[in-house]
This record gives C-alpha cells, structure tokens and sequence, in this order.
C-alpha cells in the first residue's frame, strides 16, 4: 500500500525504522523555535505533514514510549485519529506529566503513527441484546488482574 504525503517541513519523511515496526515517528515541525511544556501543560505541535489514506484506513497516533517513561511525556487523545478523508496537517496533541518542563526541539520525535485498515458499520437498533455469561459485568468483573 502506498501513502500520499505532502511535507511541507524540511524533516524527511516518516518511515519505519525496523522491517517490523507497526509505527511511523512523526517530528515536530518548528520553525520559529522550540517550544517548552510546562508540568500538566498541553499542547497541539505541528508536524508539516498533509496526508491521503486510502478509503478503508486510518492513520493513529500514539505516543512515543520513550518520551512517555523517560519525560512523562504522551499524546492526551491517545490513539488520536487522521481520518482518510481528512487533508489538514497532521498535529499531536502533547501533555507532560512529569513534574518539570519538557522542551520541544525543531524535528525532535514526538509521537508515532500507525496505519490500520477500519470498516464502518450499520448500527442497528434492537430491544434486547443476547444473554452472555458475562453481561454486563465490566471494570473488573471476571476478577482478573
């Protein structure tokens, strides 16, 4: 499967950095300089990239492990959604969560995006779902942790 991007950056294009990787790092596009986090502060960074997702597919955007163990560091509407039909640049909502500020350097790797095939479905309204040993049980409810 091929992806459209159009970058408007001076970054390279997201890749994927081993045969197996599932995500692609998106950089922080800044030109006019780094921008700092404060704790509990969010934030949408922009990464200079427009993209076309062929129908059927989503790209999400998740966050970067390593910012998250090492800085406190994560994406607030994680996995955010690029839908296919949206063209608009690819932003991340950041929040830092750790206790001191976090600055955000020009290509510095933010988030990581994946690719996964959707399908919409018919919604169908009912009276009465069937019965599962489960039910409605939730949050808990089989005793596993």
């Amino acid at each position: 499967m091929k992806i459209k991007i159009k970058n408007t950056s001076h970054h390279p294009l997201p890749k994927y950095e081993t045969a197996q990787s599932a995500g692609m790092d998106l950089r922080a596009y800044l030109p006019e300089g780094p921008v700092t986090l404060k704790p509990m502060q969010r934030g949408l960074v922009k990464t200079g990239l427009f993209m076309e997702l062929p129908e059927g597919y989503e790209a999400q955007v998740r966050p970067r492990s390593g910012l998250a163990l090492k800085k406190g560091i994560t994406v607030l509407n994680s996995p955010g959604t690029i839908d296919a039909d949206y063209r608009g640049e690819i932003c991340v909502i950041l929040i830092n969560l750790s206790q001191e500020d976090f600055v955000i350097g020009d290509g510095e790797r933010i988030a990581q995006m994946v690719i996964a095939k959707c399908e919409q479905a018919e919604v169908v309204q009912v009276e009465e779902l069937t019965d599962t040993e489960r039910g409605a049980g939730g949050f808990g409810h089989t005793g596993k942790s």
